[in-house]
């Protein structure tokens, strides 16, 4: 891969798309798809091995990487044809896919959501508002979740659309993180007419296509897992002459990564071995959002004066940018629920 394209978590999103694209003509932007659609077939573990390997390499992160690792998967097990006519521009960044999940009064809890999209002859007319939506502002296409049925319960009355971000009626602002990014954007709806085409899946059956999207997003962690425990074997092994209480901290931080590592490889043989898992990788992003502050927060400690008065902005960037590692893909407080479900087995209430 040419060297200039070897950037890692600092690459802007044109270099993140210009790598995205680079891979995508060696046959590399997905490897865990079916070879049919452009990937290479490989399994999920093997999959994960090449995530380890671009994050050990530079590669950043694909700018098209909700298309590739959420939307591609979901259009291949639930779109038509037409639909699934998209795969080869998301591989290769010509599509940037959002999903249109969460709303100022549903977040955690999804299934709450208010916008609404109502049939009108051929068509579907969308009303509403998203916010928090990663890569809101360079996506050219929305995976959408909006109510079609308001008078069944809330899980059965969701479908999910597929929304060009150029259709009239579509105004997106960008959110200012604390870290000086616009990561994610506030998107509003008024009266956005798509084709009923438009429909990924069943028309109110939304809710099982968002659980199968969200069980791909959530297979990622286990690659955000072994990624973390590379990054405190850098620091563990960088850092020399520290204090007793600087490097008691450090080996704490090494442990932690390496004991989240561990658990995400056995959860990775389990899965692989037919078991069910979804519990386990809740349990795994719960751990790696906390360890991953703890992490940013160790390194910024060991900087000190050069990270806080901005010799450092790598460290003083990366504490600063962990503050929605506990939040992105399920906040602590869902996982928790999730954990205590599937992994205690404790009573719902």
């Amino acid at each position: 891969m040419p060297s200039e394209l070897r950037l890692g978590s600092e690459a802007t999103f044109d270099q993140a798309l210009d790598a995205q694209r680079y891979l995508a003509g060696v046959g590399w932007a997905a490897p865990g798809w079916p070879v049919e659609h452009g990937g290479r077939g490989l399994s999920v573990g093997d999959r994960i091995a090449c995530d380890i390997e671009f994050v050990a390499a530079g590669v950043p992160l694909p700018a098209g990487v909700l298309g590739l690792a959420n939307v591609g998967p979901a259009l291949m097990e639930f779109g038509t044809p037409e639909q699934r006519a998209s795969l080869p521009r998301i591989l290769d960044g010509s599509e940037i896919w959002c999903q249109g999940f969460s709303e100022p009064e549903a977040g955690s809890d999804l299934a709450g959501l208010r916008t609404r999209a109502r049939p009108d002859g051929d068509d579907f007319v969308i009303n509403g508002q998203k916010v928090w939506t990663s890569h809101g502002m360079y996506a050219t296409h929305c995976m959408l979740l909006a109510r079609t049925d308001a008078d069944v319960p809330k899980h059965k009355g969701i479908s999910v659309l597929l929304v060009p971000m150029d259709t009239p009626g579509i105004e997106r602002r960008p959110i200012r993180m604390i870290s000086g990014d616009s990561e994610f954007a506030e998107i509003f709806f008024t009266d956005v007419r798509v084709p009923r085409s438009a429909l990924l899946g069943p028309l109110h059956g939304g809710w099982g296509v968002t659980v199968r999207t969200l069980v791909h997003e959530r297979t990622g962690v286990l690659s955000r897992a072994a990624a973390l425990e590379n990054r405190a074997r850098a620091i563990a092994t960088s850092t020399t002459g520290l204090a007793p209480l600087d490097r008691d901290e450090v080996v704490r931080r090494y442990v932690d990564a390496r004991v989240l590592g561990q658990l995400g490889r056995a959860t990775l043989a389990r899965g692989e071995a037919g078991e069910e898992t979804s519990g386990l990788q809740a349990l795994i992003k719960l751990s790696w959002g906390v360890t991953d502050r703890a992490l940013a927060e160790t390194a910024l400690d060991l900087g000190w004066l050069p990270a806080v008065t901005g010799l450092r902005d790598d460290l003083a960037y990366r504490w600063l940018f962990t503050r929605c590692s506990t939040i992105a893909a399920g906040t602590t407080e869902v996982l928790k629920d999730l954990v205590a479900e599937r992994v205690l087995g404790l009573p719902r209430g």
